[in-house]
């Protein structure tokens, strides 16, 4: 994969895993439930979770793309569709939303559970990867090239998490982030409408 278009993927994956949701709420919950430890279980077992879906659609979408063009040309519409919703919706999405936590008592375990199944049990991530995915995944790309996608999508998603977990155990930055979740929720709304354009376009060369 040539580093030009790895660094689009990575872009993409990124403005993904920092965009405000329910997985920003759980490790937040976490962190500030039971500290550093439990918030970075929670990132890293949301993050197996995500590379799981990952994996399984990269090489569903190359089997996908040479037998069934026109289905997939239609999932890829539906996906860019998909994402403009999550646009439109962070654009209006209020100043607290998914950073507001709620300081539960948690355990690492809990943690480690939670995360994978907040990942496992959201659908919406395999319409968001088949969206993100497709603009990289070609007929009869090579098993390497499909692992580096799967691999990026995972250490970013963990990566994010992870320095959320770590620089909220410190915690002057929630309510830092707070008193600016509105401008991150329309930052991240502008950004998710321009990803559903692109999708739109047909894939990245």
């Amino acid at each position: 994969m040539p580093l030009s278009l790895w660094m689009s993927l990575a872009a993409i994956c990124a403005m993904g895993a920092m965009s405000p949701g329910p997985s920003l709420a759980l490790v937040l919950r976490h962190t500030l439930g039971g500290g550093r430890a439990p918030g970075i279980a929670a990132a890293i077992s949301h993050a197996l979770g995500v590379g799981l879906y990952a994996l399984l659609t990269v090489w569903g979408l190359g089997a996908l793309i040479v037998r069934f063009p026109a289905l997939f040309q239609a999932i890829t519409w539906v996906g860019a569709g998909y994402l403009a919703w999550l646009g439109f919706k962070a654009l209006r999405a209020g100043r607290g939303g998914a950073l507001e936590g709620a300081a539960a008592a948690t355990t690492r375990g809990q943690a480690l559970r939670e995360g994978l199944l907040v990942a496992l049990g959201n659908p919406k991530l395999i319409l968001f990867f088949v969206a993100l995915l497709s603009q990289f995944v070609t007929p009869g790309m090579d098993p390497v090239a499909k692992a580096i996608i799967v691999a990026t999508a995972m250490l970013i998603d963990g990566g994010w998490y992870v320095l959320v977990a770590v620089s909220l155990s410190h915690s002057r930055v929630l309510p830092w982030l707070q008193a600016r979740a509105h401008w991150i929720h329309r930052a991240t709304g502008v950004l998710l409408l321009g990803l559903a354009l692109r999708v739109a376009l047909g894939p990245l060369g």
